[in-house]
Parts: structure tokens; sequence; C-alpha cells
């Protein structure tokens, strides 16, 4: 069993280092472009409006306009369906047992 060179055990190490060092170094610059996209978006935030503000105006709109594809109808277009949906006019001579 031979025990390697103190001069082979260092250029080892420093392949090792290297590549180490490398990936450092990469995973240092990721972090710093991830750093400038978040505050390049904290800055888009600051400038936006406030959301509520927006949806309170999103709704006012919504809210005014007609929804366009239901029909316009004032009262019921059939009156008999409204029996459909009220009451009986007479509980006492209903025998249903929803009601």
């Amino acid at each position: 069993m031979q025990s390697e060179s103190p001069e082979q055990v260092r250029s080892v190490v420093a392949a090792t280092d290297t590549r180490g060092k490398h990936r450092i170094s990469a995973e240092l610059k990721r972090l710093e472009q991830e750093t400038r996209f978040v505050e390049e978006e904290l800055e888009l935030l600051d400038k936006m409006e406030k959301a509520s503000a927006a949806c309170k105006e999103m709704l006012s709109n919504v809210e005014t306009r007609p929804d366009p594809l239901l029909p316009i109808t004032h009262g019921p277009t059939n009156p008999y369906w409204d029996r459909w949906f009220e009451g009986p006019q007479d509980s006492s001579g209903c025998r249903c047992w929803i009601l």
C-alpha cells in the first residue's frame, strides 16, 4: 500500500476545489439574478394602484351594464310560471308534505 505524495494530494484537492468554486459562483449568480427579478416586481407593485380601488371600479362597471347573453325581461314572460314558485293560496286545502 503506497501513500500518495503531498503534491498528488494538492492537485486532487485543487481540482475538486475548482469545481466547488464554480458551483458556488453559479449559484451566487443565480441568486443575484433572482433577487433582481424580485426587486423589479416589487417596484412594479409599488407603482400599481390599490387592488380594492380597481375591484370597486370593475364591480361598478359590471353592475351598471346588462349581461349581453341574457334577454332583458320585465316581469315574468309567462305569468303561469309564477304559480310554481309561489306557496299555496289556501294552505288548509293543501295536503302536500313538502310545504
